[in-house]
């Protein structure tokens, strides 16, 4: 049981550190890190259980259970060290030579291990078991063992000598890959002199609890600055640099969720449209149809100053009224339509609008209010258009 309790903790902290590493990420080129260091930790969870399972066989006495196990054991610990070697070499983005004999090298060790115990079937050369039900270690574990400790110490240099032409971050990060791959050597050391002891399942945790402390924490921020980086950029318009469409229908989606939960009670939608856009591009050209589009927006923005407000068309604009600016509604959109009157008499941007409050008996979604709102700012228009005749 002392065996078996020692493998269960490092399963345990195992899961729990690498909690967020074990999430499932998209195939992508900027994924391609996380997924074959994921790799790596399931592999490593996979010889965790063979582990502390095998405690429990050996301590009972079955022998036949204990040798299936066993063989886990073995293949699992190799698949581990080829998808450690894998993710070493992809972290280090290194293409040369010494990175491709790490990883070459680590292929090596998984077939020598799969080779050796297809061979312990017929004739016992990695372990067997005594009439006593004793566990035996052979000389092509001791092999095995070494030649991962050769591979984990190599990884380390590897990792130290790229430190040392880095700064900052990354040579933290790689001295930690180097610190983690030494403590695995030393174990894997200690696991040669002593086969019933869980040494290299100790080695293991430390070395991940090393990772996760000083390496994946960082990178999993990284990643969610670059994600947060990316959304913003696909949820902005290009032109005018506010809200696009797909953060509006976002948007939206929300609100019905709010709505349906009973998180939101109440909000308002504001439509507008540029007028006399069309005119602006035939006579003066689409460059300055596109500054009054960039006046428009800095014009609504300006005045719904707490809100949200979107580009869902060429002209068109919209603003979710919800919290304070809800509440003020009515103030709001008087100054603004009176910015816009000024404007109209003296030939600068007009922006025709329309606000419309979500009344729960009349309205069965969204597009409800937006529609009633669209049609005031349409009624506007005309009246803008009116002034001018």
């Amino acid at each position: 049981m002392y065996y078996s309790s020692i493998a269960i903790i490092a399963l345990i902290v195992h899961l729990i550190i690498n909690n967020e590493a074990f999430r499932s990420v998209s195939n992508t080129k900027e994924n391609s890190i996380r997924l074959k260091y994921r790799n790596y930790l399931i592999s490593l969870t996979v010889f965790f259980i063979a582990d502390a399972v095998w405690g429990l066989f050996y301590d009972y006495g079955w022998v036949v259970l204990t040798y299936i196990d066993t063989w886990l054991f073995f293949i699992s610990m190799s698949v581990s060290v080829f998808l450690w070697c894998r993710a070493a070499v992809a972290f280090t983005a290194n293409r040369d030579g010494s990175g491709k004999i790490l990883a070459y090298s680590g292929i090596f060790i998984l077939a020598f291990q799969v080779a050796v115990l297809f061979i312990n079937l017929f004739t016992p050369v990695v372990f067997k078991f005594t009439p006593d039900k004793e566990y035996e270690a052979l000389p092509a574990r001791y092999i095995a063992l070494l030649m991962q400790m050769v591979l984990f110490l190599a990884t380390a240099v590897y990792a130290f000598v790229i430190a040392l032409g880095s700064q900052g971050e990354k040579k933290r990060h790689y001295r930690t890959e180097g610190f983690s791959s030494f403590i695995m050597a030393v174990f894997i050391l200690l696991q040669m002199f002593f086969p019933l002891m869980p040494f290299y399942s100790l080695g293991c945790l430390f070395g991940v609890c090393l990772i996760h402390a000083f390496i994946y924490k960082d990178k999993d921020i990284e990643y969610r600055v670059k994600i947060a980086a990316a959304n913003r950029k696909a949820y902005k318009d290009g032109l005018t640099g506010i809200r696009n469409k797909l953060a509006y229908l976002e948007t939206l989606a929300e609100i019905e969720t709010d709505l349906e939960s009973g998180a939101l009670k109440e909000y308002a939608v504001a439509v507008f449209d540029l007028n006399g856009l069309k005119i602006i591009n035939d006579k003066l050209g689409h460059a300055e149809g596109d500054r009054f589009i960039k006046l428009a927006s800095q014009l609504i923005c300006d005045h719904y100053r707490h809100s949200p407000v979107f580009r869902i068309g060429g002209d068109e604009f919209v603003a979710v009224l919800r919290g304070d600016d809800y509440l003020a509604r009515d103030e709001i959109e008087a100054a603004f339509r009176k910015t816009v009157d000024e404007n109209n008499k003296t030939g600068q941007v007009v922006v025709a609008s329309g606000i419309a409050v979500y009344d729960p008996e009349l309205d069965e979604n969204y597009n409800d209010v937006f529609k009633r709102a669209d049609e005031l700012m349409y009624i506007r228009k005309q009246e803008l258009k009116k002034v001018l005749a």
